[in-house]
């Protein structure tokens, strides 16, 4: 299929975007948690900096949030996982409001109490979760209410390929496949599942081989190149759309960084990210554009210039903000059986 110039050139742009937003975020990061001391065995502090807390970054897999994204609109629903931010941000969730709540900043999506592995927007119908396999099920919920309001609306749930050994990847497929949902699982296929390799932990070589099983297409994307994602996805959405229910699609991607930021990542070879970086899927598609004379070198300049300007803003007013008062602590949160928290709505 012919993707269009406006499509390509999204598509591009929210991948400079993403990098340069997870690049950022890893130097962020790192701020205070590698102290001087550290090379005498001192631990890697976790809780230290200016974003506390775990942080898993996507750079690398930008082909599959943006090719799949650019078919979506502001009535599609998208649950990510617990590496969400190519998704949210391909899904429009402001860059502000995200970054504060990595902050842990009252300005931050749930007013800084979620961090990074629970960001939620409903106004973007975004959300993830720091649950394996949780993606699903929360996707076959929101296609089942698009469904039952006779809307042409669909769902997304990405999840990773370790993740498609969960019980609840067969429970929604089998749910989904039954009720013909609106949904559509996308299989994130990185090789790794924290640090086992698939071939370890998972029985055949292709995730979207398991379709068959269920009566629905799978669909294996086998490079990680974000034209071959659009044009992959494309007879998924428009099937389920049309009411024919659910697919599944396997892409393979890559991920440069650890499983998490401080991981040592010995589990890896030592040369496995420096050659998977030789075939990075931005230069890729930025020389696609140049050939199709859909984008001059001014052109690619003045895109990285203004999206490094959108994150260089987002983590300056995430920095600005405040954090929220003790006396808000309980406020917004579930807690079973407190008879003082207010649970969020």
């Amino acid at each position: 299929m012919q993707v269009e110039k406006e499509k390509l050139l999204w598509m591009y742009e929210k991948m400079v975007e993403i990098r340069y937003y997870e690049e950022t975020m890893a130097a962020v990061y790192m701020e205070g948690k590698l102290p001087p001391h550290i090379q005498k065995g001192l631990a890697f502090d976790i809780g230290a900096g200016p974003v506390p807390g775990e942080m898993h970054l996507a750079a690398g897999q930008e082909p599959v949030a943006v090719g799949i994204c650019a078919h979506l609109t502001d009535d599609d629903t998208v649950v990510g996982t617990h590496r969400p931010h190519h998704f949210a941000i391909a899904k429009g969730v402001p860059l502000d409001a995200m970054t504060a709540e990595m902050f842990g900043k009252v300005t931050g999506l749930g007013k800084g109490k979620g961090g990074h592995m629970h960001l939620f927007d409903n106004a973007h119908k975004f959300s993830c979760s720091g649950i394996i396999g949780a993606s699903m099920p929360i996707a076959c919920g929101a296609a089942l209410a698009a469904k039952k309001m006779e809307k042409d609306w669909v769902a997304v749930a990405f999840f990773g390929e370790g993740a498609a050994n969960q019980g609840s990847f067969h429970e929604s497929m089998n749910l989904a496949a039954m009720w013909k949902l609106p949904v559509i699982f996308v299989c994130e296929d990185n090789q790794w599942a924290i640090s086992v390799p698939k071939s370890k932990a998972t029985s055949i070589d292709w995730v979207a081989d398991r379709a068959a099983g269920y009566g629905m297409p799978g669909i294996r994307v086998p490079e990680n190149d974000a034209v071959q994602v659009f044009e992959a996805v494309a007879p998924a959405i428009a099937r389920a759309r049309r009411g024919q229910g659910p697919s599944l699609i396997e892409i393979k991607t890559d991920r440069y960084f650890g499983h998490f930021q401080g991981d040592p990542e010995t589990y890896r070879p030592k040369d496995e990210v420096t050659k998977l970086r030789q075939h990075d899927p931005i230069p890729k598609l930025a020389q696609l554009l140049k050939d199709k004379n859909f984008m001059t070198q001014q052109e690619d300049s003045d895109i990285v210039f203004k999206t490094h300007q959108w994150v260089d803003r987002a983590f300056a007013f995430a920095r600005q903000s405040d954090y929220p008062s003790e006396q808000d602590a309980l406020k917004d949160v579930f807690m079973a059986g407190h008879s003082n928290a207010r649970a969020l709505i």
